[in-house]
């Protein structure tokens, strides 16, 4: 499988010491060099500029090729060029968060897994313990509705006794 990544999730999955799920959940991880740009810049935390030093090697950056159509103008470049890579690729699926980016993404029958999905997946592989993650995650600025993040833990609490 190949996924392409935007910059919001790679920045949070580092954050809280999960970014280690994405080579165990997906083959191949793609990032536009955008967002390996975006990644750098002085506003980023510090993990995460600390972690894009040394690369690991699932970590594949690579630049879009394609020109990139008027219809993704209002969206910032990791997340055109994103688009673009998943296109170009033909890549299984796009992992971005930012809704504008999501939009286009669905118009363009782009499958999606946000930051959410991602760490729903690695518990339902037993890859990380979801309450600690989501509470790790609420410690930064990722939002996400309270419903949202409660329907997450029953279902997570769920699967732990047997129940899905």
């Amino acid at each position: 499988m190949i996924v392409v990544a935007d910059t919001s999730p790679i920045n949070y999955l580092v954050l809280i010491d999960a970014v280690g799920v994405l080579p165990a959940l997906y083959e191949n991880i793609v990032v536009p060099q955008a967002v390996f740009a975006e990644l750098q810049v002085a506003e980023t935390p510090e993990k995460v500029r600390d972690f894009v030093k040394v690369l690991p090697p699932w970590f594949d950056v690579r630049q879009a090729t394609v020109l990139l159509d008027s219809e993704l103008s209002e969206l910032d470049a990791g997340e055109r060029e994103a688009i673009a890579l998943v296109e170009e690729l033909n890549a299984d699926a796009l992992i971005i968060d930012e809704r504008a980016g999501r939009e286009q993404a669905r118009k363009r029958g782009i499958f999606i897994i946000g930051t959410l999905g991602i760490l729903n997946s690695a518990a339902e592989k037993g890859l990380l313990d979801l309450p600690d993650a989501l509470k790790k995650l609420q410690q930064t600025s990722f939002r996400a509705s309270e419903k949202l993040i409660s329907d997450l833990l029953k279902l997570d609490a769920d699967r732990k006794q047997g129940n899905t």
